[in-house]
Protein backbone atom coordinates (compact mmCIF):
# COMPACT_ATOMS: atom_id res chain seq x y z
CA UNK A 1 0.00 0.00 0.00
CA UNK A 2 1.28 3.60 -0.76
CA UNK A 3 1.65 6.06 1.97
CA UNK A 4 -1.10 8.29 0.87
CA UNK A 5 -3.54 5.03 0.83
CA UNK A 6 -2.07 4.49 4.83
CA UNK A 7 -3.03 8.08 5.67
CA UNK A 8 -6.11 7.91 4.17
CA UNK A 9 -7.60 4.61 5.48
CA UNK A 10 -6.21 6.19 8.95
CA UNK A 11 -7.63 9.23 8.33
CA UNK A 12 -11.02 7.12 8.18
CA UNK A 13 -10.79 5.10 11.20
CA UNK A 14 -9.89 7.67 13.21
CA UNK A 15 -13.38 9.55 12.07
CA UNK A 16 -15.19 6.15 12.63
CA UNK A 17 -13.68 6.29 16.39
CA UNK A 18 -14.70 9.85 16.97
CA UNK A 19 -18.53 9.45 15.73
CA UNK A 20 -19.31 6.36 16.91
CA UNK A 21 -17.40 7.74 20.55
CA UNK A 22 -20.02 10.68 20.51
CA UNK A 23 -22.88 8.89 19.94
CA UNK A 24 -24.70 8.86 23.55
CA UNK A 25 -25.90 5.37 25.41
CA UNK A 26 -28.82 4.22 26.32
CA UNK A 27 -30.09 1.69 28.66
CA UNK A 28 -33.00 1.01 31.03
CA UNK A 29 -31.72 0.68 34.91
CA UNK A 30 -34.63 -0.35 37.23
CA UNK A 31 -34.14 -0.46 41.11
CA UNK A 32 -34.95 -3.61 42.46
CA UNK A 33 -35.98 -4.20 46.35
CA UNK A 34 -34.13 -2.08 49.23
CA UNK A 35 -32.35 0.09 47.10
CA UNK A 36 -31.35 3.44 49.06
CA UNK A 37 -29.49 6.69 47.69
CA UNK A 38 -28.32 8.99 50.78
CA UNK A 39 -30.33 6.60 52.91
CA UNK A 40 -33.49 7.01 51.00
CA UNK A 41 -35.55 4.43 49.93
CA UNK A 42 -35.49 4.51 45.92
CA UNK A 43 -37.12 0.96 45.32
CA UNK A 44 -38.97 -0.48 42.34
CA UNK A 45 -38.60 2.81 40.48
CA UNK A 46 -37.56 2.44 36.77
CA UNK A 47 -35.67 5.36 34.38
CA UNK A 48 -35.26 4.87 30.75
CA UNK A 49 -34.39 7.31 27.64
CA UNK A 50 -38.50 8.92 28.77
CA UNK A 51 -38.03 9.24 32.35
CA UNK A 52 -34.93 9.95 33.96
CA UNK A 53 -33.79 10.50 37.38
CA UNK A 54 -31.23 13.15 39.50
CA UNK A 55 -30.45 12.99 42.67
CA UNK A 56 -28.84 15.45 45.05
CA UNK A 57 -27.87 14.29 48.42
CA UNK A 58 -26.87 17.16 50.62
CA UNK A 59 -25.22 17.05 54.20
CA UNK A 60 -27.12 20.19 55.59
CA UNK A 61 -30.48 20.83 54.24
CA UNK A 62 -31.26 21.54 50.73
CA UNK A 63 -33.28 24.69 49.81
CA UNK A 64 -35.42 22.82 47.70
CA UNK A 65 -36.38 19.46 49.40
CA UNK A 66 -37.74 16.67 47.90
CA UNK A 67 -38.93 15.51 44.76
CA UNK A 68 -40.68 17.10 41.33
CA UNK A 69 -40.76 16.19 38.17
CA UNK A 70 -39.34 18.28 34.89
CA UNK A 71 -40.56 18.56 31.74
CA UNK A 72 -37.41 18.50 28.70
CA UNK A 73 -37.36 20.27 25.33
CA UNK A 74 -37.47 16.57 24.02
CA UNK A 75 -40.35 15.41 25.47
CA UNK A 76 -38.80 13.07 28.28
CA UNK A 77 -39.16 13.56 32.04
CA UNK A 78 -36.79 13.95 35.06
CA UNK A 79 -37.52 13.52 38.52
CA UNK A 80 -34.80 15.99 40.71
CA UNK A 81 -34.47 14.50 44.31
CA UNK A 82 -33.04 16.87 46.52
CA UNK A 83 -32.41 14.96 49.39
CA UNK A 84 -31.01 15.35 52.67
CA UNK A 85 -28.25 12.17 54.13
CA UNK A 86 -29.88 10.73 57.42
CA UNK A 87 -27.42 11.40 60.20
Amino acid sequence: MSRTALSLLATLCLTAFVIIGSLPASAEVRFGKNVRIGEHDVSNQTFNKKKRGEYHVYEGKPAKQGCSWRKNADGSKTKVCHLQRKQ
